[in-house]
């Protein structure tokens, strides 16, 4: 049988990344598939070396527009460790609640986009709907809708008054009914189970051995979540345990991240409720010294950021590994087997951030 190469990418309707696959195709099912990144490059990791430790915050934070918070927030973490700073019980709740709309903001946004890519628009409309709700929280305690700019090394900048908490309390109980709408046509309507169900099937053996995270590794019965392995910020003190499924398919990843919406939802409220009183950041003094490896669970699933300080105010070595990157191997393991018409919904499924992949 004649095989054709087909380039996908890097620029397509379905998908707004620029990311370059090369489909072998037999017919119209994939055989093969080689990845071309590098189309993008920001030199932010050589900006550590002109902004001091401090500013620097700002420059982690546009990694990636989605997970900008986490993103400050482990960059935060790694030069705490460095500098032996302890934050204040107040900060690390604040964190957990700006981490967790952050996760609510990202699978909303990415629902969006799965409904998008099988051409279901009323219900990608749906969910940028409800993902208006999270962002109006996010507005309203940090003053963005996207970029934060709330997490400091020592703690965080703002605060969330109580009433600002009654505010995001009343819009997560709008958001918890309003998902109940939209949740059954992505697990149980037909035509939506047809474009998911059994496509895209990578194994739990697999998943563990080429590296996958995030809700991708959960998705095929992995029981890996930086939050419960780490404890980092208030979540040794917060009921989280990892979301999983087992059928390691398209509609199993579905079924993750819906899942995680509600546990995000959750985490906020208890967070809130149990918010102690104090500051919200404490002085951090004196430059960074050595190495550190500083680990966060993004939406994606886990970052890991390698900081090395030199005794000045300016890093010596910024180094970021993101979850899309460690993601990329399963996604080629995917797609041997799979339609041509599936590529652009295999694709979504590891919710790819090319931009930050490549910074």
């Amino acid at each position: 049988m004649t095989r054709t190469i087909m380039p996908f990418g890097p620029q397509h309707p379905v998908l707004p990344e620029p990311i370059h696959l090369d489909l072998e195709l037999e017919d119209e099912i994939v055989v093969g598939a080689r990845p071309s990144i590098g189309y993008v490059h920001r030199g932010l990791e050589k900006l550590c070396e002109t902004r001091d430790y401090t500013e620097f915050t700002f420059v982690a934070e546009r990694v990636c527009g989605i997970c900008s918070f986490i993103h400050g927030m482990t960059y935060c973490q790694g030069i705490e460790e460095l500098l032996g700073v302890a934050i204040p019980p107040r900060a690390q709740y604040l964190r957990v609640v700006w981490s967790e709309l952050s996760r609510l903001h990202s699978h909303l946004l990415w629902l969006g986009l799965l409904a998008d890519a099988f051409g279901f628009e009323a219900l990608f409309m749906q969910s940028w709907r409800l993902r208006e709700l999270v962002l109006d929280c996010i507005e309203l305690t940090t003053g963005g809708r996207v970029i934060f700019s709330s997490a400091c090394p020592g703690g965080v900048r703002r605060d969330v008054t109580p009433d600002q908490a009654a505010f995001i309390r009343g819009k997560l109980t709008e958001l918890e009914q309003r998902l109940g709408e939209i949740v059954p046509a992505f697990l149980n309507d037909p035509a939506v189970r047809q474009r998911l169900a059994g496509v895209g099937v990578i194994t739990r053996q697999q998943a563990e051995t080429l590296g996958a995270v995030g809700p991708v590794a959960r998705a095929s019965g992995v029981a890996m979540d930086m939050r419960t392995s780490l404890r980092y910020a208030a979540y040794d003190e917060l009921p989280v345990e990892p979301i999983i499924a087992n059928d390691g398919d398209c509609l199993a990843r579905c079924r993750v991240r819906i899942g995680e919406l509600t546990q995000s939802i959750g985490l906020i409220r208890t967070a809130l409720d149990r918010l102690p009183a104090g500051e919200l950041a404490v002085k951090v003094t004196g430059n960074p010294t050595g190495d550190i490896f500083a680990r966060a669970e993004q939406p994606r699933g886990e970052v890991i950021y390698h900081l090395k300080g030199n005794g000045t105010k300016f890093l010596q070595r910024f180094r970021v590994r993101t979850p899309t990157f460690a993601n990329l191997p399963a996604l080629l393991a995917m797609l041997p087997g799979s339609a041509l018409a599936d590529v652009p919904v295999l694709v979504l499924t590891i919710d790819p951030c090319i931009s930050c992949t490549e910074r």
